[in-house]
């Protein structure tokens, strides 16, 4: 399967066999664009806020996922699990949908705008995750400590952070080397690319792997 980082919280997920999801695709607002003719066959929306809610951006007719349960697609399976984006259980800033998408007998994991707490509860309803796309930057969100000890509890193969301080961007959040720092050096990759490739094969390793993707082409 491919993942296309698309910038903020948005990436392109493509599944062996052509499906296709963009996760919580943003308005130009926060100070970049999403690049010109993206589709998907689904669009997942982890809440209403205007830096991940922009379906109307994404062609070719996508199925809209904004709530819990389970959805299925040709050769993908989707599950949205009800989480909160503040520590006071949606009082400050609402719900939060995380999705974990199988795709070619891989588990990815999108956090949306996790704010809550780690807890046993919530670590249960998301294992197993073997690529884990969480946020980092804090402010609204899981700062870089916070999201360490999500990291430590689940034990992806991969993490590929999101929702971070990067050019342009004009929401106020910390730099994505914060979290980097809780790691190893040896554990880090800041690979400067915006798509990767993944198979069952790659998740052979002992310990977590941090990939820090890069919107190549911004505008």
């Amino acid at each position: 399967m491919k993942i296309q980082y698309l910038g903020h919280s948005c990436f392109k997920l493509t599944e062996s066999t052509g499906t296709t999801v963009i996760t919580d695709p943003y308005k130009k607002e926060i100070g970049i664009e999403l690049p010109e003719g993206l589709t998907a066959d689904a669009v997942t929306i982890s809440h209403s806020h205007y830096d991940h809610d922009n379906p109307s951006a994404i062609g070719g007719n996508p199925q809209v996922i904004r709530k819990e349960g389970f959805y299925e697609l040709p050769g993908v399976e989707i599950t949205g699990i009800k989480s909160y984006h503040d520590t006071a259980e949606g009082k400050l800033r609402g719900e939060n949908v995380i999705y974990k998408f199988r795709m070619d007998g891989m588990e990815i994991c999108h956090l949306g705008d996790l704010g809550e707490e780690c807890s046993s509860e919530l670590i249960e309803m998301l294992l197993p995750v073997n690529i884990l796309l969480i946020p980092v930057g804090g402010t609204y969100t899981i700062d870089a400590e916070q999201a360490k000890e999500y990291v430590d509890r689940i034990m992806p193969d991969i993490v590929i952070p999101m929702h971070y301080r990067s050019k342009r961007l004009t929401i106020d959040l910390d730099r994505a080397q914060g979290f980097l720092d809780e790691f190893d050096d040896e554990d880090v990759d800041v690979c400067r690319k915006d798509v990767l490739e993944f198979s069952r094969d790659d998740l052979t390793e002992e310990k977590t792997k941090i990939i820090l993707m890069e919107r190549t082409k911004i505008k």
